[in-house]
């Protein structure tokens, strides 16, 4: 009775005929998203000498972590808050983001086994590609942790030895027991590979993403001398350039000198700190890698240390690591974390940004003399409704006006470095207001 009401009307098969041509368009093309989502283009960053160039001029960053990227883009009632800290890097005039694109075998994992992925999860990072090119941020991608949140090298070890093929139970055989050098492998080589289902573009071609991080903080203490991490990071860098030669890479130090450094007792903040079998020259000088990296947390290396001496513990730190980058590296540095704890003694906001001022001071330094200091990466930003994701570091960046003209500022003034006349769109605006 319906379908020759519906006939008598003259609508039934032009409504068939038009289902029928939607599906075959699904079914040959695959994901509506890819043909509607228009891309911003952008340029890959590359590097020349100890600066880092986008289209042959000099780029500066100044950055933040969100490391919750990927994990707040699995479900829709979260995924907003991607867009939104996105947007205030964008009104900040921050450049580059490094969050995770890694989680192993934990809630929300992307690799759910070795070499096993939930898709969910990978469209989830496929979004925030995507939604960090709408903004104009460049992302830096972390690939393992070597920490146990998110899974980390421990996971992979659990995994080895749960299968019956590990060497040993130790976490430190992530880094010399050949089956999990390839179940590292199989997974980097999953991620640089991955064709992005809103964009299309497989995220080793895709000039959003600014570059990879080996692994984040690599510790191999059962070696202290360190062959055992350099060895491991010759080995994987390798791999990776292999793949993808269009991307920078680094490897995600916090920055220790090993104990043949001559700055292992002149700048490491302790004698611990040249056990962990880490050294930022050496590691750092292998050919595939591109920047060097550290991070500064004086308050969780130090005990009862006062302010005072913090600050200028931190700007020790990053001179010596400029100058290694200027000196014996000849390539860019980056402070790819530093963050001030809210658990000290007495602890007031004001201290946090003259901690951030003292960073931003060194690195503007150096860029003014075309040095070695290429940027820096607060630790970290979210919004409101996350607290569960925030540590003693957290910051809501609008929160604090002091704190959010801080570094807006930075912004502006490495942006000026390459001439206001440079500047593009929310930069631009953020940069000429008042002048």
């Amino acid at each position: 009775m319906i379908s020759r009401m519906v006939a008598r009307n003259g609508l039934f098969y032009p409504i068939v005929g038009f289902a029928s041509c939607v599906a075959f368009i699904y079914m040959s093309f695959g994901d509506f998203r890819l043909n509607f989502y228009v891309g911003k283009k952008m340029d890959f960053v590359g590097r020349n000498g100890t600066q880092f160039v986008v289209d042959g001029k000099v780029f500066y960053v100044n950055g933040w972590n969100s490391y919750w990227l990927m994990d707040q883009a699995v479900d829709e009632y979260s995924r907003p808050r991607v867009r939104t800290m996105l947007q205030t890097g964008a009104r900040m005039g921050l450049t580059v983001c490094r969050t995770w694109a890694f989680n192993d075998n934990t809630y929300h994992a992307l690799q759910i086994s070795p070499g096993q992925f939930d898709e969910s999860v990978f469209q989830a990072l496929d979004h925030v590609i995507a939604e960090a090119n709408q903004h104009g941020i460049r992302l830096l991608l972390s690939l393992v942790n070597n920490l146990q949140a998110f899974g980390g090298k421990t996971q992979y070890v659990k995994w080895a030895w749960e299968e019956g093929i590990g060497l040993s139970s130790s976490n430190d055989s992530f880094f010399y027991d050949p089956s999990i050098r390839q179940y590292y492998k199989n997974y980097v080589k999953a991620v640089l590979t991955r064709k992005n289902t809103v964009t299309g573009i497989e995220y080793r071609d895709d000039p959003t993403i600014f570059g990879w991080e080996l692994i984040n903080e690599p510790r191999c203490m059962t070696d202290p001398a360190g062959d055992t991490l350099q060895d491991w990071l010759e080995e994987m860098s390798t791999f990776v350039r292999s793949i993808d030669k269009k991307h920078l890479l680094t490897v995600g130090l916090e920055g220790f000198y090993g104990p043949k450094s001559p700055k292992s007792s002149t700048v490491n903040p302790a004698d611990w700190a040249a056990l962990y079998g880490s050294d930022f020259v050496r590691n750092s000088n292998l050919p595939n890698i591109d920047f060097a990296s550290a991070h500064i947390y004086p308050d969780h290396w130090f005990h009862e240390i006062e302010f005072e001496e913090s600050v200028k513990f931190v700007s020790k730190w990053v001179r010596s690591h400029i100058d290694d980058g200027n000196r014996e590296l000849k390539k860019p540095v980056m402070f790819t974390e530093f963050g001030y704890s809210n658990q000290n003694p007495n602890f007031h906001p004001s201290q946090r940004d003259q901690f951030f001022k003292i960073i931003f001071d060194e690195i503007y330094a150096s860029a003014r003399k075309n040095g070695a200091g290429a940027g820096s990466f607060v630790w970290q930003f979210f919004v409101g409704g996350m607290e569960e994701y925030n540590d003693d570091f957290g910051i809501v960046p609008w929160k604090r006006s002091s704190t959010y003209q801080l570094i807006t500022e930075h912004s502006c003034r490495l942006a000026a470095l390459r001439g206001l006349n440079q500047l593009k769109g929310s930069l631009r605006e953020l940069c000429l207001q008042g002048k």
